[in-house]
Parts: C-alpha cells; sequence; structure tokens
C-alpha cells in the first residue's frame, strides 16, 4: 500500500476533524473549528498520511522554544497495525527536533495500552500522570522523548 505523507494547514481542518471523529468517543472528538484553532496557533505542526491518496491518519503537534508537544494522533481503524501510527510519531519526533525542541511531550491515557506501547516503543519515558484528565475519567500518563540536535547537521 503507498503511503505519502505531507504537511497541512487549517485548509485541511475539515479532512482532520473527519479522521479525529472516526478514531475517537464523542466526548474526545475535535471538530473543525477546533482543528482549525489549533492549526493555526503558533508552531503547529500537521502532518496527514495517505494510503493510496485516501487519508488515513495524521500526527498534529506543536513546538515552542526548546519543548514540543503531539496534541493529538489518529489513524482510521482499517489502517492500524501496519507502522503508521509509529512512522507519524517517527516524523514528528525529526521535524521537531529540526525545529529545536529538545524534548517532545504527550499525554495518553492510561486505558489505551496499544498507544503506551507505540510510544515505549518510540523512546517515549514517563514523565509524571495527570489524575483524571480525560472526559470518561482516566488518567492521562504524561510521556516525553528526548530528541537529539539535529540544527547543526
Amino acid at each position: 500500500m503507498a503511503t505519502t505523507l505531507q504537511p497541512v494547514g487549517v485548509a485541511h481542518a475539515a479532512v482532520l476533524a473527519c479522521l479525529h471523529a472516526a478514531c475517537f468517543t464523542p466526548p474526545e472528538q475535535w471538530d473543525e473549528a477546533a482543528m482549525a484553532s489549533l492549526l493555526a496557533s503558533p508552531g503547529a505542526i500537521a502532518l496527514l498520511a495517505c494510503q493510496n491518496e485516501a487519508p488515513a491518519g495524521f500526527i498534529l503537534f506543536r513546538c515552542i522554544a526548546d519543548e514540543a508537544e503531539v496534541l493529538t494522533l489518529c489513524v482510521l481503524p482499517a489502517s492500524r497495525r501496519h507502522g503508521l501510527a509509529r512512522y507519524l510519531v517517527e516524523q514528528a519526533q525529526q521535524q521537531a527536533a529540526q525545529a529545536g525542541a529538545e524534548r517532545l511531550f504527550l499525554e495518553v491515557s492510561t486505558h489505551n495500552e496499544a498507544a503506551s506501547r507505540l510510544y515505549e516503543q518510540a523512546g517515549f519515558t514517563r514523565q509524571g500522570i495527570r489524575r483524571r484528565y480525560y472526559a470518561d475519567g482516566s488518567d492521562a500518563l504524561v510521556l516525553a522523548s528526548i530528541l537529539p540536535d539535529t540544527r547543526h547537521t
């Protein structure tokens, strides 16, 4: 399956909102207005993955000064378990490092074991916990990945 990756912006807010709705339950879904607002915020970067030219997933992250944060990551259920999420995370790590970030942070639900494994395999380590962070009352693990200094390479 041919996979392409492209940076996208506010013009793609509706596409990203549709993908997000297909991957998250209603209390966690971000609509087009929320996506547009995030995409327009300083330092925001979104990478859209397409398989056979159809949107299959994306990662949205923000770089500010020497830190970056994954705001959301989603891959359509039919495209999961083929390395696409891992690829998106790796690309975010690379781009955040190139933007000068030293660490990439994210939160993941303690109930999301598959995502926790993915992040662990990508080099993220536990930094803390946010109690009852999600709408369903679950806790969030705060994870971080130390990024290489790629600004001078």
